[in-house]
């Protein structure tokens, strides 16, 4: 008790009189805990943050539209110091930028009179400025007027799109004259001058190379043709080309008789001619195709890069980088009793292979009816074929007149190369054999007008400083010591060397299967099924798109939120559904519905489509080869579609010495 009272008579003014306990000061009439302190600095640095993520993206944005106009002869601390002097505005920046250096080229030298090592050293890199920015001056310079290269857009942004170039190329006016620097003398600009600018020796130059007149000339004349070879696990695919390949001499006999050899050693002596394609240890112990084996021959008429696609269930993602390549097909069936049944019916590949190659652009089709041999050429049994399949590929959009069926077999070779003479067979089939067949084909028209476009679909190191990516030229063409920008990385690189079919060239085209070697980029930052492009005109990248698709045979309804894959040319990418605009008339195209609750089998129909990462693709109108696209689900083939609107944007990649700048000079 007596303690009690002590407590409750304590003087506890005596003793805090001249402490200051957890922030209370006798001078205060407030008290700060620690926890309150602590957020007030957090706070306080969120708001430093945002405030310096504002100013970055508009430094990103500002740097960006004046790289588009600029290139890349500008160092990138003098781009950035610009920016910053003006608050970020790309045009007074870019005004400031080209006032100074087109100065800089009208200055005359000054004599060179007692001037130390470091006014020398001084001279030395005003000159290597001026040789690298009088030709951007010069080549803005057209008729005694100073061209803007569309500088006259206020904004890159168009419905959401960040695209790394201001205008969609330049004007005809300002490309019409290349122009050329001496490295050591560099020459004057006078804006008012009309005489014309003297070209640097560079050889032959996109705008002097004929490419037309150069394809005629290269294989004597003959156009490529990409074909693939598709068809159910176990039809003969490989056994089929395999010895086509042999009979036309493209493997010689010591190689073919070493295949045999080994694969009598393997128990699998009927796959000899298979492992002329399929090369890998695991494809040949497994003795299915499992990725997309490419070799070129030759027919009369013709150059085909052939592909050979692998008909496993389970491969069929490869199965489709390969279909999204080519420009016809060959769809092997078997003709065995219940074999053809088994790949035709539910749950087999022949039916999803020729759906896929239709959705995918292929209108020309040559269907080899394999293993004739093994039903002794029976007619009756070559009809029975034709008839289900030309009943199936008329629905899947195929046109009559471009379907072909020819009787082969794979293993004795017959009918592949020449017209079998077969009793059996010629008693009642007098038509071509596969290889007059394929040289049939009409080829397509290629996209040679159109900006560089090139699909990457594999990526690995050179011996040499640089790196090869491997690809099909979808549009434009390509030289040696062209830069390219490869998107989504948004990463400009260049070409250094060009390899089509283990041949070094100077030039590929459209429609060409190509390997290049590149400098300037990590490889790091490449993947497969980035799109290398014209930097001028450059490939938009985007996470959201507005695409029509086509529904196959699903079990699922589709509705909102929908996770899917997306397989586009060599991309595999996770995908949502995320809204479903319209239900469309299959024929007219006409809207049924507006914004329907679900999607079912069959349907025609426009949805918005959100991928995880960004995917660099155009629109079906502009660039048919770059605007199909296939929707899987669990295992399955489930819609076809274009693109008919690019919605979502892209984060730019910035330096970080760029964002090292901002912030010290801004900010700190």
């Amino acid at each position: 008790m007596s303690r009690h009272r002590n407590v409750r008579g304590y003087n506890y003014d005596e003793d805090f009189e001249d402490d200051d306990m957890y922030g209370q000061s006798v001078e205060d009439d407030y008290c700060i805990s620690p926890a309150t302190g602590l957020c007030l600095i957090f706070n306080k640095f969120v708001l430093i943050f945002l405030f310096v993520c504002v100013w970055t993206g508009r430094l990103y944005s500002c740097l960006d539209q004046m790289r588009a106009v600029l290139g890349d002869s500008i160092p990138d601390s003098t781009l950035t110091q610009a920016a910053l002097k003006y608050d970020c505005d790309p045009h007074r920046a870019l005004d400031f930028i080209l006032t100074e250096e087109n100065t800089n080229a009208h200055t005359p030298p000054k004599k060179k009179t007692q001037v130390g090592m470091r006014s020398q050293g001084k001279m030395l890199n005003s000159s290597r400025v001026e040789a690298e920015v009088v030709p951007k001056v010069a080549r803005m310079t057209v008729s005694g007027k100073k061209q803007t290269m569309g500088f006259d857009v206020r904004s890159v942004e168009e419905n959401g799109i960040v695209a790394p170039s201001v205008r969609r190329g330049p004007s005809p006016e300002v490309t019409a004259a290349p122009t050329t620097e001496t490295p050591s003398k560099p020459s004057a600009v006078n804006e008012d001058s009309t005489a014309p600018t003297p070209t640097r020796p560079t050889g032959k130059s996109k705008q002097q190379l004929n490419i037309h007149a150069e394809l005629e000339k290269r294989q004597g004349g003959k156009p490529l043709l990409n074909l693939v070879v598709i068809g159910h696990v176990d039809a003969g695919k490989s056994t089929l080309m395999g010895h086509l390949l042999y009979l036309l001499g493209n493997v010689n006999k010591r190689t073919m008789h070493k295949y045999e050899q080994e694969s009598k050693k393997a128990g699998k002596a009927s796959f000899a001619y298979a492992w002329v394609l399929d090369e890998t240890g695991e494809e040949r112990n497994r003795g299915v195709t499992m990725d997309v084996g490419m070799t070129k021959f030759e027919t009369d008429s013709k150059v085909i890069t052939l592909m050979d696609a692998p008909g496993h269930k389970d491969f069929i993602p490869n199965m489709i980088t390969g279909a999204a390549q080519a420009d016809v097909a060959v769809l092997v069936v078997d003709a065995s009793r219940g074999e053809f049944e088994a790949g035709f019916e539910a749950g087999g590949q022949t039916r999803e292979h020729g759906l896929l190659v239709r959705s995918l652009g292929v209108t020309q089709l040559a269907v080899a009816v394999n293993k004739m041999d093994q039903v002794n050429w029976q007619q009756e049994r070559f009809q029975e074929i034709v008839s289900k399949l030309g009943h199936f590929l008329k629905q899947a959009g195929f046109k009559d007149s471009d379907v072909f069926y020819i009787p082969t077999s794979g293993l004795s070779g017959e009918n592949l190369t020449t017209r079998s003479e077969v009793a059996d067979l010629t008693a009642w089939y007098t038509g071509p054999c596969l290889l007059e067949q394929i040289d049939a084909f009409k080829p397509p028209q290629r996209s040679v007008e159109k900006p560089f476009r090139l699909c990457v679909s594999d990526v690995f190191k050179d011996q040499g400083s640089g790196f090869c990516v491997t690809g099909k030229i979808e549009a434009g063409f390509i030289q040696t010591g062209d830069k390219v920008l490869a998107m989504p990385p948004n990463e400009t690189c260049t070409v250094k060397g060009i390899t089509l079919h283990d041949e070094a060239l100077d030039w590929a085209a459209a429609g060409d299967h190509v390997s290049l070697t590149v400098t300037g980029m990590d490889i790091i930052k490449i993947n497969v099924g980035c799109i290398f492009c014209d930097p001028k005109e450059p490939i938009r990248a985007c996470t959201r798109f507005r695409a029509r698709i086509l529904l196959f045979n699903i079990e699922v309804p589709i509705t909102q939120g929908f996770p899917v894959l997306l397989h586009y040319q060599t991309v595999s990418e996770p995908a949502t559904i995320r809204k479903l605009v319209s239900v469309l008339h299959k024929s007219s195209g006409e809207v049924l519905k507006k914004k329907p609750k679900c999607l079912s089998k069959g349907q025609n129909a426009v949805v918005e489509i959100q991928t995880q990462r960004p995917v660099a693709l155009e629109l079906y109108k502009d660039y048919k080869e770059l605007g199909r696209f296939m929707l899987r689900y669990v295992g399955s083939t489930i819609a076809a579609g274009v693109v008919t609107e690019v919605k979502g944007s892209t984060y730019t990649p910035f330096l970080t010495k760029h964002i090292a700048i901002l912030y010290s000079s801004a900010f700190f």
